[in-house]
Order: C-alpha cells, then sequence, then structure tokens
C-alpha cells in the first residue's frame, strides 16, 4: 500500500474507532532515530515534544531496545505477588538516585499522584490537600482533585475532597492554607502544562519547612522534570530540598507505560494498602534500567544542562516583537508570546519541527536529551520564522 493510502486508512480507522479525547495533527509517524521523527511520507521532524518528556533517551536508542527485546524472550508480566529481578534492580537505582528509601511502581503519572496522596492521607489520617493555581497533576478522578485547571476539573464537579489552590510561588499562601484537616501539599517544582512556570530556591525550602513544622507531608511532583530533563536526575536536585514523596513517571520507562513513587524513610504503604496489576512488571523495569543506565553512559544529564543554556541563548537572540519572557531549567524551555499561539503547532511541523503550545500562549519546547547545537539552531530558526496571527 502506498503512503497515502495508509495514511488514510489508519485516519479513517482512528476516526471510527478511537473516542476522540485528542485534537490530532494530520500526523503519522512510522520511525525515529535520535532526536528525530519520521513520518509515513519519510518527511523527517526535529521532535521537541518527545512523546511529552518521555522520549529522554532519543529515538531509536539501542540500548533500550536490546533490554526490552531481551526482557520480552525471557518473562513479561508476572504477578507482584511473586519477586522479580528488574524490579528490585530498578527499586536500588530509584532509591539511589532519588536519595528516598522506598519505591512503589505504577502505571503513570497520574496513578503516582493519585498513589502519594493516598499515601499521605494514611500517614497522617487526614484528608484534605494544597496545591497551586496552575497545577497539573493528572486526570483520574482523585490527582484531578488537584488540578487547578478548570477546563479538566468543571465537567466532574463535584471531585473527592478537591485541594485548596494557592497562588504558585507564595509560600505564605500555603501556609495560610492549611486546616486541621491538611494532610499535605502537593507541587511541580516546574508547572509543565501550567506554562512553564519555574520555582526557585526559597519557595521550595520555605514550604518544606512549612511542612515540617505543621506535620505535613510535602509532594514533588515530578513526572515531567524527572530523569534529567532539567539538567540533574530531578529538578529538586537544583534546589537542595527533599520531599516526603516524588512521584515520576514519562520517561521513567523508555516510552513503555510507567509511574513510580518514591517516598522518605518511614512512610511507606504495607501489605494490602495499595496494589496494582501491572505496575513494575519485569519488561517496563528492565527499561527503566536501560534508561537510567543510558543516561549516566552517555552523560545525557550534561548534555541536558549544555543544550538547555545554549537554547536559552540562541532564543533570546531571535527578533520577535511577541515574545513576553523566555525560561527554562535544562531542557524544559517556555516561551510565552503576548497572544494566543496554538497555530505555531502547525506552522512549525509544515518546516520539519514539532513543538507544542500549553496554557494558550506559551509555546513549550521539550527535545531528547540527545539534542545537538545544530539541530538547536535549526528549531530557533524555524520558531524565529513563524509569522504572528492575532485573533481578530
Amino acid at each position: 500500500m502506498d503512503p497515502e493510502s495508509i495514511y488514510k486508512s489508519v485516519v479513517e480507522k482512528d476516526n471510527k474507532y478511537v473516542m476522540p479525547t485528542y485534537g490530532r495533527k494530520p500526523l503519522l509517524f512510522t520511525g525515529g532515530k535520535d532526536s528525530t521523527l519520521i513520518d509515513v511520507f519519510g518527511k523527517e521532524y526535529l521532535d521537541c515534544v518527545s512523546g511529552i518528556a518521555v522520549n529522554a533517551t532519543g529515538y531509536s536508542n539501542q540500548k533500550l531496545i536490546n533490554a526490552i527485546k531481551e526482557q520480552a524472550e525471557q518473562l513479561i508480566h508476572i504477578s507482584n505477588y511473586y519477586y522479580n529481578i528488574p524490579q528490585a534492580n530498578a527499586a536500588e537505582k530509584l532509591v539511589q538516585i532519588t536519595g528516598l528509601s522506598k519505591v512503589f511502581f505504577c502505571n503513570s503519572g497520574a496513578e503516582a499522584n493519585d498513589g502519594a496522596m493516598k499515601l499521605a492521607k494514611l500517614h497522617t489520617k487526614k484528608n484534605s490537600f494544597i496545591s497551586t493555581n496552575n497545577a497539573f497533576h493528572g486526570r483520574t478522578i482523585g490527582s484531578l482533585g488537584a488540578t487547578a485547571n478548570i477546563k479538566y476539573r468543571d465537567p466532574f464537579v463535584p471531585l473527592v475532597k478537591p485541594a485548596s489552590f494557592v497562588e504558585y510561588g507564595d509560600a505564605a499562601a500555603i501556609e495560610k492554607a492549611v486546616t486541621e484537616d491538611t494532610a499535605g501539599v502537593i507541587l511541580e517544582p516546574i508547572q509543565g502544562e501550567g506554562g512553564v512556570h519555574i520555582s526557585n530556591t526559597e519557595y521550595l525550602k520555605e514550604v518544606r519547612e512549612i511542612c515540617d513544622k505543621k506535620d505535613l507531608v510535602l509532594i514533588f511532583d515530578e513526572v515531567q522534570t524527572g530523569f534529567g530533563r532539567t539538567g540533574k536526575w530531578f529538578c529538586k536536585d537544583h534546589y537542595n530540598v527533599q520531599p516526603d514523596i516524588l512521584t515520576m513517571a514519562k520517561a521513567i520507562g523508555g516510552g513503555l507505560p510507567m509511574g513510580a513513587i518514591a517516598a522518605r524513610d518511614g512512610l511507606a504503604f504495607e501489605r494490602g494498602e495499595h496494589g496494582t496489576t501491572f505496575g513494575g512488571s519485569p519488561l517496563v523495569c528492565a527499561a527503566s534500567l536501560a534508561v537510567m543506565e543510558t543516561i549516566e553512559e552517555h552523560k545525557l544529564l550534561e548534555n541536558a544542562a549544555n543544550m538547555g543554556k545554549y537554547f536559552l541563548e540562541k532564543l533570546s537572540q531571535m527578533k520577535r516583537s511577541d515574545v513576553v519572557n523566555i525560561r527554562g531549567v535544562g531542557l524544559m524551555i517556555g516561551i510565552e508570546l503576548d497572544h494566543e499561539c496554538g497555530y505555531f503547532m502547525d506552522a512549525a511541523a509544515e518546516k520539519g519541527v514539532l513543538l507544542n503550545v500549553t496554557a494558550g500562549n506559551v509555546v513549550r519546547l521539550l527535545p531528547p536529551l540527545t539534542i545537538q547545537k545544530d539541530e538547536v539552531d535549526r528549531v530557533v530558526e524555524v520558531i524565529e520564522s513563524i509569522q504572528t496571527v492575532q485573533k481578530s
């Protein structure tokens, strides 16, 4: 079948059989290498979405492919009633890189945040949480309660004990919002879906102190910022602030569905208090180990830090009059414009660059950690070339 027929066939099936929850772009990808995706027609695209921060080690990573193949030939799944080797090894590695004590494996970021709040409630015997404006912690009924955006929340209210929301970056507002029923605080060190808003050391340290003083559980949602995205294993490492619970997903499994909760000593689920059928399977844990080893062996933390600085430098040199602010840490970058800019996605794709827009007016860049200078130059060139379209 020729590429055009393949494309039309897939679109027809998708329209007929898949629930229309996503605003599909007219693109069908069939392959990729490093920071590049290839569509069904053979056109190449520099990818600054990377599956929304999932494909950190790039496409066609041979170490990851080999790990998945080898594990699939041995054992894909086994019940958590039994031990499995990759799970034990992945847990050990996660404890090492997070500095926390115990790990629970699940299947997604939303599940990780759900589980983190459940663990905090179990530990404190309290029921409410404090979150922040513009926060995004997932779409399940539990995690949606800590997600601020009314677009996601309103169709499903009333929610199960929704959080109190305060301004991001305002520690005093968190302290003021604490009640006798507050179990904890859940924060993103960088708000991804909210528009790439970056916290600072003073803010996170103050929140840590408030939680210690009030005996609250501090949860850092690093679903998007983890595994080298900001130039360190986790964004918290830039600030030297340790949460009680850290949630992870996206890049952790190299593209396989995987999430995890890491918690400090003395804070853990006991037998029967939580569980999952698929979490921590041999296959996903083997993939996760390959991801972590690739990040170390190829020095991707260093590359993310260096390319992030280079990206910000090149973006700052753009001659666009509509740029309000450019912000980022490592390879998590937001370009705030003075107008709605959803059209940037299609305009950039036409020129061979994939990016996305969040919060309506922020172009978000989340390339694989393998990206190189010449690729950064190309991305910036394309962004600068897109003509401004103001809504009438």
